[in-house]
């Protein structure tokens, strides 16, 4: 175990200074994490010093925790992002990882063989970024910025097409080597074409595995490099050939398959727009998207794909979101309306206030969010890499017994016994087991975000496959969180368009929920508008208004009571009450005019997504409100929830989650991502709704769902399931070829060339599987 212990300043909102209760959650939610050893804060100073393991957790994983309460860490930190150049081993890229975790004044390291870049936070005052790379430089690789668009880099291409001519090479050698025997050419040229072959073939690895030794680490390279070595020694130059050119092609085909994972982030932001057409000065400039200020108004033409998240300010058209939510569905937008950069615009001309820089847009952030989430690492990749932490020194050892022991205790020559020993150190190495897991999270992570689906990292992908409990806050979740009317019962000789009118009226100057309701059925009837010279707001009871010379009162039955106005039953008052209608009530000085009664639209998709998610395995949905328990009644009955809680403040609702969790059930809680964060901290897994354009619910939970749609909720818990499945089916997979591969060579059935063959097959299958993944149901 590898403890890490960082004292961290932090920046906290102001109300923490007064709220004991606020530091003892942010102590609970922290000290709850797996591999959390302590944690220590210091409310006067500022800071929490914590002490954790760094096998099990991440520096990056306790920020976005803390994040959930409002807490951040101060500009202490250097966050960077490179991309490893050459990295054509998923074993090295596990071993370099570990080697820059300790360099002293690094928070946090992680890196992704499936996508070779490098995250990695320090401490400027500590260490630097040229000391990281030159870390990785000491390994053989080398290293840029990383730029998400660019699948493979000039330096990059350049390095892989050596290795393809190289490779090529080194076949054209073996081949000539065969043509040799077969025509019965001598020994000699038959020797030399097999050298030749394994020395164009292992220059590469040759160097590597020298670097990984320099550094102290026992890699596949340095392994093969071994077994070649060996193989020469002992005058079996055509097993040092084959190994050579078999490791060299596979590691070829392992790096063009892999590129794919690669390719799946690129993709969100392929054919980007990289100008833009600005109005400055009165004229139209084509700018760089990059020198494009907030507060500039673009102009989008139709067809264009949008280049600047913005506010509508002139004209109207239709956009497809897809880009951004996975919803191909076109969405009309006119003056006011948020519009997003990676949307493509219809067939309307639009005009866009920007409101964020290029760096800081939603496809920027997204592509930021899904390479960080394909960086955290899942728990099985976890377990498999401890397992080989404690492998490969086995391994070497049993080799050494095997070269040693061997002949003393079977018999035999010591040339065939070593022989044996090279052989099981080249297909011991774990690369398929190393990379059954990672391959997979890449995969399914990049499938996720085509589809609106944001996955904050391998563990919430993992964990959301387990889920048998949802939770979901009801507004703007479940239903749109809009009022629509729902009926309107008039009284004592009065019409429904009445006592509509009147309360439109009254209620254009009022800022109550149910009025924007009102004032839209008003709209709807064409009723006259009605003049207001007076009105008043009467806090928690609704207001009075003078309304075309008379005295009116809109709102609660207590305003009711206090001024003396009688609020008979009836038939048609009842029936709002049960379908979960909010009823407010206007009388005059003298008697009731009339009730309204108005409720929260349910989504169409909603009763649909709880259907489905029965079907993907998740055996009980709750509904948590702070709603009336009779609305909560009714809006659970019609989408289809198996239970309810009303009339709860956000700690209750997070009180329902601690008691769903305490019976043993991974529960999910689906939520705005902002009010509902207590709650989605102590969830297993936090899921936002409506994540396009908003960072803060993105950063707020460990899911965003960016359609703010539900019905993604199944396909999201169906995906994790489907990835924990093909995780599983490549770790049997890569044992069960290692331990074949191990038993051959003890035997003698298995030689290096062929050990080889399968050690490099083996990977290629494990990929190929995984990539199963990327395709979008």
């Amino acid at each position: 175990m590898e403890t890490q212990t960082l004292d961290i300043p932090v920046v906290w909102p102001n109300y923490f200074e007064d709220c004991e209760q606020c530091i003892e959650r942010l102590h609970e939610m922290l000290s709850g994490l797996d591999g959390m050893r302590r944690v220590s804060i210091n409310p006067d100073r500022r800071t929490i010093e914590l002490s954790y393991d760094k096998e099990l957790l991440t520096f990056e994983e306790i920020k976005e925790r803390a994040r959930l309460l409002g807490v951040s860490v101060a500009e202490r930190y250097v966050h960077e992002s490179l991309r490893v150049v050459g990295l054509d081993c998923p074993d090295c890229a596990g071993k370099l990882e570990t080697a820059i975790r300790r360099v002293r004044g690094v928070a946090w390291a992680s890196l992704n063989y499936a996508t070779s870049v490098l995250i990695v936070e320090f401490e400027p005052a500590t260490t630097s970024l040229s000391a990281v790379e030159g870390k990785v430089r000491d390994f053989g690789y080398d290293v840029e910025p990383h730029e998400p668009a660019v699948v493979i880099s000039p330096k990059a291409r350049a390095r892989r097409n050596t290795r393809l001519v190289l490779t090529a090479v080194s076949g054209m050698m073996f081949a000539a080597a065969g043509i040799t025997w077969a025509a019965r050419g001598p020994v000699v040229l038959l020797d030399v074409f097999f050298i030749l072959s394994a020395i164009t073939g292992g220059l590469f690895t040759v160097r590597s595995g020298l670097l990984s030794l320099r550094g102290r680490v026992l890699d596949t390279n340095l392994l093969v490099t071994v077994a070649a070595a060996g193989a020469i020694a002992l005058r079996e130059y055509f097993d040092a050939a084959a190994v050579m050119f078999l490791f060299s092609l596979g590691s070829t085909l392992e790096a063009y398959t892999v590129q794919k994972a690669r390719r799946s982030i690129a993709s969100l932001i392929e054919a980007f727009p990289s100008a833009a057409t600005v109005k400055r000065d009165g004229r139209l400039e084509t700018v760089s998207v990059e020198d494009v200020e907030i507060g500039e108004i673009v102009l989008i033409k139709p067809g264009e794909k949008i280049a600047v998240d913005g506010t509508v300010v002139v004209g109207e058209s239709a956009v497809n979101e897809a880009p951004v939510t996975g919803e191909s569905t076109l969405r009309d937008k006119a003056a006011g309306d948020t519009v997003y950069a990676g949307t493509v615009n219809g067939r309307g001309s639009l005009e866009v206030r920007t409101t964020n820089t290029v760096e800081d847009n939603t496809i920027a952030r997204i592509v930021q969010m899904v390479e960080e989430a394909q960086a955290q690492k899942a728990p099985s990749q976890r377990l498999s890499e401890g397992f080989g932490r404690y492998y490969t020194p086995i391994v070497i050892g049993l080799a050494v017994a095997v070269a040693t022991i061997g002949p003393l205790w079977f018999g035999g020559d010591y040339g065939s016994w070593v022989g044996r020993a090279l052989t099981l150190l080249v297909v011991s190495c774990p690369c398929a087991l190393v990379i059954s897991t990672p391959v997979a999270i890449v995969a399914a992570i990049a499938n996720a975000a085509k589809s609106g689906i944001l996955i904050k990292g391998g563990a919430h992908l993992e964990t959301l496959g387990v889920v048998s409990v949802c939770a979901f806050d009801k507004t703007g979740t479940l239903t749109k969180g809009e009022m629509s009317l729902c009926g309107v019962v008039p009284f004592n000789g009065h019409t429904a368009d009445e006592v509509l009118r009147i309360a439109a009226a009254i209620e254009s100057r009022s800022e109550h929920p149910l009025a924007d309701a009102i004032l839209q059925a008003a709209r709807e009837a064409e009723l006259a508008e009605a003049h207001v010279s007076f009105f008043e707001a009467l806090p928690g009871k609704g207001a009075r208004a003078v309304v075309d010379g008379g005295a009116f009162y809109i709102g609660s039955p207590r305003l009711m009571d206090e001024i003396s106005v009688e609020v008979p039953g009836s038939t048609a008052m009842a029936e709002l009450q049960t379908r979960g209608c909010t009823v407010i009530y206007l009388a005059d000085s003298q008697s009731l005019w009339g009730a309204i009664g108005a409720a929260d639209t349910v989504k169409e998709n909603t009763a649909e997504a709880v259907r489905r998610l029965g079907a993907a395995g998740v055996t009980k949905t709750v509904m948590l409100t702070g709603d009336t328990a009779q609305s909560g009644r009714v809006i659970a009955a019609q989408v289809g929830i198996s239970q309810e809680h009303a009339e709860l403040l956000p700690d209750d609702k997070l009180a329902v989650i601690c008691e769903l969790r305490s019976g043993g059930d991974r529960v999910a809680m689906v939520g705005d991502g902002i009010n509902d964060a207590p709650a989605l901290a102590a969830a297993d897994v936090g899921i936002a709704m409506g994540g396009a354009g908003s960072q803060m619910a993105i950063e707020a939970a460990d899911v965003a769902l960016m359609a703010d749609d539900i019905s993604m909720l199944p396909y999201a818990i169906t995906l994790s399931r489907t990835t924990r499945s093909i995780i599983i089916q490549n770790t049997v997979f890569a044992l069960a070829v290692v331990l074949a591969l191990l038993a051959g060579a003890l035997t003698r059935r298995v030689t290096l060339a062929t050990g080889v063959l399968g050690h490099e097959a083996s990977a290629l299958l494990v990929i190929a599987n995984s990539m199963r993944l990327l395709k979008r149901d």
